[in-house]
């Protein structure tokens, strides 16, 4: 019998990776885009530039360009690390395993009325998920934030018969379909429409006929895939590598004995104290939805009322609830710090820390019982961080050797004298192209869009059209872009190798890219508001 051939490890593949990285900054001319600023009849505008450069090529500095990796992607590295360790005081607890047997108990409840047996309860919950997790990729661009929700659906996938891709799938490949198909994401469309002097957010019509497309799409795929697992579970790719999660939700769910201590009541108290302030210090909040924004009065004291009346009733029941009330309210404060108080990673790191250590003060942990957990947590998910770490040092070689402006220079090229539809088209396949070695969209908003709006005047097709191929560029081909952090971070949490990732979405990415290009197809074809 022929043996299978194994999948390379992540860690092996990113390696290559740099490598063949480093062997383009051999074959390529240096090259840098030069920014400066031209003042006509009063008009100040952003002139670019290309300059080749000498070249620097990458030999042994391949290796250095490991540890600038970490130092590159530190902020995500020690968010891994935090959320890990504070998980896994909240794993200790069992308060998730008790959450997700009270949510089966009440699934099967569920299952008694016709039209939800009909539908299925596990097929309600990924479709409630997803739309929900779309919207925030959408409006207000979640991503980094995904990671620490993979902690809490993949459990609840493989308790509801999926498996860790599905669980991926309802936070992750949601978010960042939503994110593809922005709506508001301040930090994609608002930069780009900015940069390319065009009202915010405008075109916002036909923005969101594509988020519904692409999530409605989205959706189905993942409904589909969970049907097979669920029917016949050695069909999933991850079927062996679940037995960890497997093996663990059914350790856990056994024997849980609810009680409440004394501890539990201080943790409780300690809680509203700290929210008090909150209170106090913020009695009113500017949320902030793309380029609007609504001032909210009375929202944290509002949301400090609510968690005192939630708290007191589940901390009653037992501390397993309370502390699910705890994870709760940490995700909406995560929610309003993000919106509200522009909040990131620095932020939610302290954010999760509180509810570790809330969470530990509750169960009665002692200083030393908890500090190891927190550090069993962190020893657990120490590969997801060394991974993201490693991916940092893609972009560093190319940085280094000077070659990511001259990629993006020669593909601009292509466009000379091609009609709207090929240009179009080209620049769609630049910015998908660019998407696999810059994650941020930011970073690529800056990078591209001064080149690109000035060049879409001259041949015809409306910068609305030339943001949107930027968007979608931008959007689906991060799902396996092994540069993203965020994406390596999401699939060490889940125990995911990337090979396994790549080999199961890639053919779903190319439908999404070629459905890119023909929503792309309208901008220049018919005469849409805002275009």
């Amino acid at each position: 019998m022929k043996k299978k051939r194994a999948t390379p490890h992540t860690y092996v593949i990113i390696f290559v990776i740099i490598i063949f990285c480093a062997l383009l900054t051999w074959l390529l001319p240096g090259g840098q885009y030069v920014r400066s600023e031209a003042t006509i009849d009063g008009i100040t505008t952003t002139q670019v530039d290309f300059k080749y450069l000498e070249s620097q090529p990458q030999s042994w500095q391949i290796f250095r360009a490991l540890y600038k990796g970490f130092v590159r992607q530190s902020g995500i590295i020690i968010f891994i690390l935090i959320v890990g360790g504070a998980f896994w005081v909240i794993n200790s607890s069992r308060a998730i395993d008790a959450g997700i047997q009270s949510f089966l108990q009440k699934a099967t409840q569920w299952e008694r009325v016709g039209w939800i047996r009909k539908l299925g309860v596990g097929n309600i919950v990924i479709v409630f998920v997803m739309i929900i997790f779309s919207l925030f990729g959408a409006v207000f661009g979640m991503s980094e934030e995904t990671i620490a929700f993979i902690i809490i659906f993949v459990p609840l996938a493989i308790s509801m018969g999926y498996d860790s891709i599905v669980g991926v799938c309802m936070v992750y490949l949601a978010t960042h379909i939503g994110f593809a198909g922005a709506i508001l994401n301040p930090f994609t469309i608002g930069i780009a429409q900015g940069i390319a002097e065009l009202p915010l957010f405008s075109g916002i019509e036909y923005r969101l006929f594509c988020w519904v497309i692409v999530t409605v799409i989205g959706i189905v795929f993942v409904l589909r895939y969970a049907r097979k697992v669920k029917r016949d579970p050695k069909k999933s790719p991850m079927y062996e590598e679940d037995v960890y999660w497997r093996e663990k939700s059914e350790e856990h769910r056994t024997n849980i004995a609810y009680h409440t201590p004394v501890s539990a009541w201080i943790s409780y108290g300690l809680t509203l104290i700290g929210m008090g302030i909150m209170a106090v210090l913020y009695p009113e909040t500017s949320m902030k939805i793309g380029n609007s924004a609504i001032t909210v009065p009375f929202l944290i004291p509002a949301i400090t009322i609510t968690f005192a009346i939630v708290a007191f009733l589940t901390a009653r029941k037992s501390v397993h609830f309370y502390v699910l009330t705890l994870l709760a309210y940490t995700i909406i404060y995560l929610i309003v710090g993000v919106m509200g108080y522009g909040w990131y990673i620095g932020e939610l790191s302290a954010l999760f820390l509180v509810m570790g250590l809330l969470c530990g003060i509750a169960m009665g942990y002692t200083g030393n019982v908890l500090s190891q957990k927190f550090i069993d947590g962190a020893k657990d998910i120490l590969s997801a961080a060394l991974v993201v770490g490693l991916a940092g040092g893609i972009i560093v070689i190319l940085e280094d050797g000077r070659v990511i402006d001259t990629i993006l220079f020669k593909l601009a090229q292509a466009m000379d004298g091609a009609s709207r539809i090929a240009s179009i088209g080209v620049m769609y396949t630049i910015q998908t192209c660019i998407n696999l070695f810059i994650a941020s969209g930011s970073a690529k908003a800056a990078l591209t869009m001064p080149i690109m709006a000035p060049f879409s005047d001259l041949i015809g097709v409306s910068r609305q059209a030339t943001v949107m191929a930027f968007q979608f560029g931008d959007g689906f081909t991060t799902m396996f872009a092994p540069t993203s952090g965020v994406l390596i971070g999401v699939l060490g949490m889940a125990r995911i190798p990337y090979g396994t990732w790549f080999k199961w979405i890639w053919k779903f990415i190319l439908f999404l890219v070629i459905l890119g290009f023909l929503l792309l197809l309208p901008t220049v074809l018919m005469q849409l508001n805002g275009f």
